[in-house]
Parts: structure tokens; sequence; C-alpha cells
């Protein structure tokens, strides 16, 4: 099974900074790629930020220079640390992993999504 259990959540001003966190746990998968992806009212869910397996990394345009995405492979949790945030950030956010295993490749599983909230 798959679990993803997203925190960190909140409201804050622009120009201030959150940190989200995902727990990720899994039995009889291996996680290709971890991500983060947020939807605003009204809106499609965008790709914010990725990291795979490897370490590798990519960003939304918009997330460019202000977040960064982490994991610590030991603890099976990956975070996003956004800074300087804009009211155009608000939405909630997923938390995302790409998994294989069990006669499964690439299947991707969601956690519930935490509120972010920037006023300006």
């Amino acid at each position: 099974q798959v679990q993803l259990v997203e925190s960190g959540g909140g409201s804050v001003q622009a120009g201030g900074s959150l940190r989200l966190s995902c727990v990720i746990s899994v039995s009889g998968f291996s996680i290709n790629a971890m991500g983060w992806y947020r939807q605003a009212p009204g809106k499609q869910r965008e790709l914010v930020a990725r990291i795979y397996s490897g370490g590798s990394t990519n960003y939304a345009d918009s997330a460019k220079g202000r977040f960064t995405i982490s994991r610590d492979n030991g603890k099976n949790t990956v975070y996003l640390q956004m800074n300087s945030l804009k009211p155009e950030d608000t939405a909630v956010y997923y938390c995302n992993a790409v998994v294989a295993g069990n006669g499964f490749s690439g299947l991707d599983s969601w956690g519930q999504g935490t509120q972010v909230t920037v006023s300006s």
C-alpha cells in the first residue's frame, strides 16, 4: 500500500515562508519520484516541484528561485520549502509519489492536501 500525509500548511502574509512536509508510507512499492502539486479554486492542478529517485529536480516556472523541494529517504519524507510567498501561491497543495511494484509501473499516489493561504 501507499499512503501520503501532508502537513505544514497554513496562513501567511505575502513575503513569508512555509515548509510543507509529506510522509510517505510504502509497502511493496518503490518510489520513483515525489513531488508537490497545487490547485487553486477554479483552476487546474499544476506541478510545483518534483524530485526523482536519483536526486534531480524540476520546478514550475512560478516556483523557481522561491521554492525548494528536498527529501529524506530514511524517513520517507519529502519537503517543500516555500519562501517569498505571493498571494497567487494560495492553493491546496498535494503531495505526490510515483511508485512501482506489485505489478504496477508509474502508479501515481496522492495525499489529501494541505491548504496554503497567502494574504496581501
